[in-house]
């Protein structure tokens, strides 16, 4: 988990589509002052339309949106800067690419400046997420395509990924994960 010898970490702030990714990340950015970058602005614009289509996506069509954020994660930490970033990451293979933007780490170590937080929710609550932002015109990614990115879902209980429940408000969710253990005096508030 959080290995910053007292320097920037990444905080990558991960789960399905409805988790609420990016309504936490933004919410930390202003608590943590750290920077918030949207996985979903990394996407190929072909990519977004597969997904606007209903098609879910390959490991090959992730591939370059992964490396490219992979790249983004590195060059905040040698710029010894933090990071908030809110990413599905839903597969260990995914995690292990965005884990070596920190150029300190090693294959399957786990250890490394790049930490990962699950929001978790069930999915009737996903669904009516999805539902809502569907109707009021704000992503591109259907409800349709939420069983493909459950089952995509795998978590490997040594990689030390902490959970939260996205059930909570977004205030206590922040609340959480500023107090968690490996974060505990890394953010300036």
């Amino acid at each position: 988990m959080a290995s910053n010898n007292n320097g920037p970490v990444i905080v990558v702030i991960m789960g399905v589509s409805g988790a609420g990714k990016t309504t936490i990340g933004q919410k930390l950015e202003k608590e943590i002052k750290y920077k918030f970058l949207d996985a979903d602005d990394f996407h190929s614009q072909s990519n977004k339309e597969k997904m606007r289509m209903g098609i879910p996506l390959t490991d090959e069509d992730r591939m370059p949106w992964l490396e490219s954020l992979r790249d983004a994660i590195k060059e905040f930490l040698i710029n010894k800067k933090g990071l908030v970033l809110g990413c599905s990451a839903l597969k260990e293979q995914y995690r292990e690419i965005l884990r070596s933007g920190d150029p300190d780490y090693r294959l399957q170590s786990y250890a490394s400046a790049v930490n990962f937080i699950l929001l978790d929710a069930p999915a009737e609550v996903l669904i009516a997420r999805l539902n809502k932002r569907a109707a009021e015109g704000k992503h591109y990614m259907p409800a349709s395509l939420l069983q493909s990115q459950l089952d995509l879902l795998n978590i490997d209980e040594s990689e030390g990924i902490l959970r939260v429940d996205a059930t909570l408000s977004p205030e206590s969710i922040v609340n959480t994960i500023k107090e968690m253990h490996p974060f505990q005096g890394c953010f300036q508030s």
